[in-house]
């Protein structure tokens, strides 16, 4: 390596090495670590397993075993997720005593959760013309699958588990392209369909059989006080039975979209929508003239 070369790295390592000094940020605290991030993703896919383990495990559900598979799956996944709760917590200068009682709640809650993901999956056949097969659903959809992280991390999320449950979901959104805050409410017969560009914000409460498409965002109307908003409802309410099409825009935590209502792609909402309601946006005129030789 050249001199001048060299001078010149030595000093940036200085510059960057001093900034380490001045700002703990950049080094975490000290004696404390976080969850790890690759650990977490081997969790959420230990528990894709367990949930659908005739598409994703290799267990032969016929030979009697599948008690067992489950099992003793469960009682690893604890000793893990304890670990890693542990971590988050202390790294948060929480009760880390509340890991194993956390943990143990969680898989305690894993039958519902397969039970609400079981209705996903009836929801997604039967919004969707083109799926073949609810195995097709379960195996290949991305919307599935965000719901799916979504569903394990909101449990997680209600336990006020540090940074786990944002992991998970920002893994599932560089997965699909679907962001669901884990702190978002959502019933049963949940669908998106395509799901690219969805977002859903914290405090986003949706109701039971509700289908989006691509591009929706039910977001905050204003995030300019920033962490004074903390806690505060920013995002919109969708009742029960309501379709959005893609690309539409639903914004506020006052907002709310009325049971059985219909609103049509490219929409810009900011105020609530009474039942029943069909909202469309008015069809752009086209101009065509005839094209010279």
């Amino acid at each position: 390596m050249e001199g001048e070369t060299k001078q010149s790295i030595e000093q940036v390592a200085r510059r960057i090495a001093a900034q380490y000094e001045n700002n703990d940020l950049l080094c975490g605290r000290e004696g404390l670590t976080l969850p790890d991030r690759s650990v977490i993703i081997e969790m959420l896919k230990d528990l894709r397993k367990i949930m659908f383990p005739g598409y994703f495990g290799n267990i032969d559900l016929k030979a009697g075993l599948t008690e067992y598979f489950v099992g003793d799956s469960l009682i690893k996944l604890g000793d893990e997720l304890i670990r890693q709760v542990r971590r988050a917590l202390a790294y948060c200068k929480k009760d880390v005593s509340r890991a194993e009682e956390i943990s143990r709640e969680f898989i305690e809650s894993l039958p519902g959760i397969q039970e609400y993901l079981l209705k996903d999956v009836q929801a997604g056949f039967d919004g969707d013309p083109a799926a073949k097969s609810k195995e097709g659903v379960i195996f290949s959809y991305p919307g599935l699958y965000a719901i799916f992280v979504y569903r394990i991390a909101h449990e997680l999320y209600k336990r006020d588990v540090p940074f786990i449950p944002r992991i998970m979901t920002e893994y599932a959104h560089s997965r699909t392209g679907i962001d669901i805050n884990s702190g978002a409410q959502i019933g049963e017969y949940f669908f998106i369909d395509h799901g690219t560009g969805v977002v859903i914000g914290e405090t986003t409460v949706i109701g039971n059989h509700v289908k989006l498409y691509q591009g929706v965002t039910l977001g905050a109307l204003s995030t300019r006080k920033g962490q004074k908003l903390r806690n505060v409802k920013r995002h919109p309410t969708i009742e029960d039975n309501v379709t959005i099409y893609a690309n539409s825009t639903i914004l506020g935590g006052e907002t709310v979209i009325g049971h059985d209502s219909v609103i049509s792609g490219n929409a810009f909402i900011v105020e609530s929508v009474p039942a029943g309601t069909k909202v469309s946006v008015k069809t752009p005129e086209l101009k065509m003239s005839a094209q010279k030789d």
